[in-house]
């Protein structure tokens, strides 16, 4: 009797530990979905530069789709925000470097809003056939909506830029980046349901069927369609050769005062340039038949200051060859950020202003309202740049030089309207002083190795500070440069005519896919109403007392 009632006893009390151990597990299991959305963003943010781990964007994409597959709508919504806080705030991380963790936090929290609705999209079509399909097609619309609202869009963080690296790669110049995105996190979803069926294959004979379907569709059609896209991929010269100059001035120091020393960095620039000037003349480099410059080499305005004009021009005369300069300028009272062809005999010829322009940078949305909250921002910001309209094609030395500036490189519409204009080649002129030794030069010069074998042209990308490169149109650097020093790239490169197939096409890929996707939601959303019409209307069945073991009912 006594070890009955210890035995009683002692599980009376571990009964209270068995049921709180159970409820931290269930805990815990409820709280492993969210953390591994919040780890497969973290994943993909470490799958782009200046890593060349690309092939961690499929594990990531596979794992998002496990933890959205057969959630409701509050679920996907909650799950994608956790997605994109984990992948944007690390990849955004440079917008804070000198301004603070304000703006920063803002944007993230700002473009995360889409890939959460990119996460409701997903759960919805995750119960259809051929889901990663549907799933890969609505990621690249929610791309589509990012980068044009708001503020004319933010497309920094597109699948494709972190792909420069990857096997996909030749798909840019089959649909430009929606199509080589899509193919990447179709493969991603992919691999999950190939995953998951493969774990469901011992059961019928209809599933293996089903899971090699699958698997062949997400996963090797974008493979093999990447591999057959290789021949589109080429740095061979089809309208001559140029020999290019590509010059890095540096700056005296980083950061946002940068914009406070604009003689020093006019003076860093055309002190370059005659320094190659003078190596050209003693037979160690080549002659270069133009020069580029950076965006911003001349924040003082040549076309109002004779100082600023005098040394651009002496710079121009000692390497004898037209010089494309990036400049500030004013002019029927507007700011504009002008890249200027500058002769050495007849000096500006020809410009090109910046079309677009970037928010809270270059210009300033809700003033105002702005203004109001912080004076700090408006004062950073104290008059607005205006933009350009027209194309920017430069006539250098017999080449068409297509120019792209800085910011403009992320944006689709920007690129290809140069290349449609008649560019042979491409150059990105850019500032990155103000942004430090951040992975944000990376970022961007991954861009521009997107481009260059988007639309088959070899890409060059002067820099202020650094990293400035020469791109093949195959999206190989052949050089590049160092960051915070001055330095200057000379090479003959490849100067092209023709146009891929992501050039002819533009938008049309990305129409194509949002249309692909807005079909998948339709046909989920409609699926979803009939379940719930089936499970809210019942035949209507009579209760009867229940029978006994024999099937007859008892006396009553």
């Amino acid at each position: 009797m006594t070890a009955t009632a210890t035995s009683v006893g002692e599980s009376d009390r571990t009964q209270p530990r068995t049921t709180r151990a159970s409820r931290v597990a269930a805990r815990l299991l409820r709280l492993l979905p969210a953390a591994a959305a919040a780890l497969s963003g973290v994943l993909l943010y470490v799958s782009f530069p200046p890593r060349t781990l690309w092939w961690l964007a499929l594990p990531a994409f596979a794992v998002f789709g496990w933890v959205l597959r057969g959630r409701g709508w509050k679920a996907g919504l909650g799950l994608g925000y956790l997605f994109g806080l984990g992948f944007l705030l690390p990849l955004l991380v440079w917008t804070g470097v000198e301004v603070g963790p304000g703006p920063w936090l803002a944007l993230v929290a700002i473009e995360a809003l889409f890939v959460a609705l990119a996460g409701v999209g997903v759960a919805a079509v995750s119960r259809l056939p051929a889901w990663p399909v549907w799933a890969a097609a609505l990621w690249i619309a929610g791309e589509a909506a990012r980068a044009r609202v708001p503020f004319e869009g933010f497309p920094w963080g597109k699948i494709a830029f972190g792909q420069a690296d990857g096997v996909f790669l030749p798909l840019a110049a089959v649909g430009g980046t929606p199509v080589l995105g899509f193919a990447v996190v179709l493969c991603g979803f992919g691999l999950c349901e190939a995953v998951r069926l493969a774990s469901l294959a011992r059961r019928t004979r209809a599933v293996r069927r089903s899971a090699a379907a699958v698997a062949l569709l997400s996963v090797a059609v974008p493979v093999v369609g990447a591999v057959a896209a290789r021949p589109l991929v080429s740095d061979k010269a089809e309208a001559g050769t140029a020999t290019v100059a590509v010059v890095q001035g540096n700056v005296p120091r980083a950061g946002l005062d940068f914009n406070a020393q604009r003689r020093a960095v006019l003076d860093y620039h055309a002190r370059e340039t005659r320094r190659l000037a003078a190596e050209v003349e003693a037979g160690k480099a080549d002659r270069p038949d133009f020069v580029l410059w950076p965006e911003n080499s001349s924040d003082i305005d040549p076309f109002a200051n004779a100082d600023a004009r005098l040394v651009i021009d002496r710079a121009a005369k000692a390497i004898g060859v037209p010089i494309s300069v990036g400049g500030v300028v004013e002019r029927d009272g507007k700011l504009l950020n002008e890249q200027i062809l500058w002769d050495p005999d007849k000096g500006p010829v020809d410009t090109y202003d910046k079309r677009q322009i970037q928010p809270f940078g270059e210009y300033l949305p809700l003033r105002s309202l702005i203004g109001a909250i912080n004076d700090d921002w408006t004062s950073m910001v104290s008059q607005d740049f205006s933009r350009g309209t027209e194309p920017g094609v430069f006539t250098m030395a017999g080449t068409k030089v297509g120019l792209v500036t800085c910011y403009e490189a992320a944006f689709d519409w920007a690129v290809r309207s140069e290349v449609t204009d008649g560019a042979q080649m491409i150059s990105v002129p850019s500032n990155n002083a103000t942004f430090d030794r951040s992975e944000m030069t990376y970022q961007q010069l991954a861009m521009s190795r997107i481009r260059a074998v988007e639309h088959s042209r070899t890409v060059t990308v002067p820099v202020t500070s650094g990293v400035s490169a020469i791109i093949m149109p195959d999206g190989r650097i052949t050089q590049r440069t160092g960051m915070f020093v001055a330095d200057s790239l000379v090479q003959e490169v490849p100067l092209r005519s023709s146009e891929t197939p992501a050039t002819r096409l533009g938008v049309v890929p990305e129409i194509a896919l949002v249309l692909v996707a807005a079909g998948g939601l339709g046909w989920a959303v409609g699926a979803g109403a009939r379940r719930r019409r089936a499970r809210g209307v019942q035949p209507y069945t009579r209760r009867t007392p229940a029978a006994s073991p024999e099937g007859v009912r008892p006396a009553r």
